[in-house]
């Protein structure tokens, strides 16, 4: 990094070496332990017997902490999703359930909105069409930050809630959903777009925001003809429009070729953890039991009230991705064996 002028290549290097330097001290303690365990082997076989008992304890306790050190590092040089710690753009929008299906988009949003400010990340919505009764038809926003893509990844999907509808007036419980989609924020050097390949339409917003929205023809609308992709903005300015629906594009397109991807691979794949299915339903909200269930890896909790506020996410969002872990490690297994 000294010997590098530009400042896209420090930055580039500052991420590589942060990347890098967790495995090189979990290397360099295990080559550490390893050296203490034969030091330690060679005091338990001598004479002096007070010295034997102490190495005899020392050692047990260091031969029971070494697997888990090694499991660890392990993990750190397992198959990496080379998006983790990218920026994401989130995608919130109602499914089926009418009014209340927007309603139950709006809390999903806010619940991340919450989640990431308890995370010091930044949140930025792009694009918005709320409902008529409230909550958001469809909500997309730029989530800004170290490891969003890392942690929200496994959100896309389908989210399924069951509960009263504030527009119920006999107390029955109706079912409703909507989609999530958490697409990892691209740079420019990931992905070109040619300027022959798009259609960019301005239109007058109809949705909130004043009068200087609903009166100049400030929202865009860009189409990528070879896909059909279609994304927009609809902020006061144009030309911020146009930066915040080009970033998107980017986003979708790239999602694109990691599913792609994901698709060529998925024989091979054990686990449907991180599948990142648009239509698969992953996570049901049963409001009359406060309970929420996960049902990629059959996990159900009783904080329901805590988790739509955010503060309880992470009881979800940990044991997703320890079960992605753990297939990471059981696929670099069974490379060696």
């Amino acid at each position: 990094m000294g010997a590098a002028a530009d400042g896209a290549e420090i930055v580039r290097l500052s991420k590589e070496y942060a990347e890098l330097k967790p495995v090189a001290e979990a290397v360099q303690a295990i080559a550490k332990a390893t050296t203490e365990r034969l030091e330690l082997r060679e005091m338990a076989a001598s004479g002096d017997a007070e010295m034997a008992g102490l190495a005899v304890d020392e050692l047990k306790a260091l031969e029971d902490k070494l697997p888990d050190m090694e499991r660890s590092l392990a993990l750190m040089l397992a198959p990496k999703d080379k998006d983790e710690n990218a920026s994401a753009i989130l995608e919130v929008r109602a499914g089926t359930g009418g009014d209340e299906a927007a309603l139950f988009a709006g809390d999903l949003f806010r619940m991340y909105q919450r989640y990431a400010q308890l995370q010091g990340w930044r949140v930025e919505v792009d694009s918005v069409s709320e409902g008529e009764m409230g909550g958001y038809k469809e909500i997309i926003a730029s989530i800004t930050g170290d490891g969003v893509f890392g942690r929200l990844k496994f959100e896309s999907g389908v989210h399924r809630v069951q509960r009263v509808p504030e527009t119920e007036a006999q107390g029955r419980i109706h079912t409703s959903a909507a989609t999530v989609a958490v697409l990892p924020e691209v740079e420019d050097v990931e992905i070109e777009i040619n300027d022959s390949d798009l259609r960019i339409d301005t239109y007058r917003s109809s949705g909130a925001g004043g009068q200087h929205v609903n009166k100049t023809d400030s929202a865009v609308r860009i189409t990528h003809l070879p896909t059909g992709v279609v994304v927009t903005s609809s902020e006061k300015s144009q030309h911020q429009n146009r930066a915040k629906a080009m970033k998107n594009l980017k986003a979708r397109l790239y999602d694109m070729q990691r599913q792609a991807l994901d698709s060529a691979r998925s024989d091979a794949r054990k686990s449907q953890v991180g599948s990142g299915d648009r239509s698969e339903r992953i996570r049901t909200y049963n409001f009359p039991q406060g309970r929420v269930t996960d049902h990629r890896i059959n996990l159900t909790l009783y904080n329901l009230a805590t988790g739509m506020e955010g503060d309880a996410l992470d009881d979800v969002i940990n044991p997703l991705i320890a079960e992605d872990q753990a297939e990471r490690l059981a696929t670099l297994e069974e490379g060696y064996t």
